[in-house]
């Protein structure tokens, strides 16, 4: 095979992110369900696979440029020099005899070549043979994306359609509890692979929307409740909001603006419970004047400056 850097058409000093720029470029281009009416269309194909087995491995890529393995993944072995002995290790063409070398008992030949070329040596069977039998097919890219949920989808979960850069548009399932920043894996709905290999997958990460009404704080949540002045000075019972509907709450006389009232278990569930939520008194003026009210006031400022 030729050399993997000229088939890619890439210079030596190739960053990674450059083989694989390269490499996905021609795969695209001599892919065979393209290029149906050129039969050598496929042999190109398979060159270009062959190439960035060896660049796209940088264990591989290293042991090349190196030359400790060929274009084809296969080690490079020569015979070896500067063996003492009345050449009592040499073969007949110069090569080191194995049979002639006094080897003892239990060498193992592929052993001895193990410890001088590593993982080289070990994967040559498979490397050598894998025209032969089952290749590993590089997968497809990872695509990232974003999505934006509301607090109450990010707290029960659901079901929401998505449309990726890729094209595709899935149904994908949000899981109970979810928190903001979150990234969700979803398998085989990334790039397809140019080689028939597995596809990539989605990274998806969660991003919960501001809620107009309830502040996250961990797993509790604020509400700030508006309430008319004469529910702050006499009492009353109000609805408030919770993720799960509304629920009556007591307001006790005299609760001044600025109050804080805690619902155990009404904020977000989590597997060491639910939060609380905690909410705070806003009072509600009256939109026009009102003489009886004024009146009233200024009897309660009279009496507080002659206490002072």
């Amino acid at each position: 095979m030729r050399d993997p850097y000229s088939i890619l058409g890439i210079a030596r000093s190739a960053s990674d992110a450059e083989v694989k720029k390269a490499f996905r470029k021609l795969a695209k281009a001599y892919h065979p369900d393209q290029n149906k009416d050129d039969p050598k269309a496929k042999e190109k194909f398979a060159e270009v696979n062959a190439a960035y087995e060896i660049l796209g491995d940088k264990a591989k890529r290293a042991q090349f440029d190196r030359g400790e393995i060929d274009a084809e993944g296969k080690p490079r072995f020569q015979g070896f020099d500067g063996f003492s002995g009345a050449g009592a290790g040499r073969g007949q063409h110069g090569g080191f005899d194995f049979r002639r070398s006094g080897a003892g008992a239990g060498f193992d030949p592929q052993d001895f070549f193990s410890d001088l070329f590593g993982e080289a040596m070990r994967n040559a069977g498979r490397t050598a043979g894998a025209g032969r039998g089952r290749t590993h097919h590089p997968r497809g890219e990872d695509v990232k994306a974003d999505i934006t949920v509301t607090l109450e989808e990010a707290v029960h979960g659901g079901k929401r359609r998505i449309n990726f850069t890729t094209g595709r548009e899935v149904e994908v399932n949000l899981p109970k509890g979810v928190s903001d920043g979150k990234t969700i894996r979803l398998r085989g709905l990334g790039e397809p692979s140019p080689f028939g290999g597995e596809p990539g997958d989605v990274l998806l990460t969660v991003h919960v929307a501001p809620h107009p009404q309830f502040r996250v704080e961990g797993k509790n949540l604020r509400l700030r409740l508006p309430v008319p002045l004469a529910d702050a000075v006499l009492g009353a019972k109000v609805r408030v909001p919770t993720l799960d509907g509304a629920v009556s709450m007591t307001i006790p006389p005299m609760s001044s603006g600025g109050k804080s009232f805690r619902l155990r278990g009404k904020g977000i569930p989590q597997k060491d419970g639910p939060g609380d939520l905690i909410v705070t008194l806003d009072i509600i003026l009256p939109d026009a004047a009102d003489p009886a009210l004024d009146a009233l006031m200024r009897k309660w400022r009279e009496a507080a400056s002659a206490k002072s």
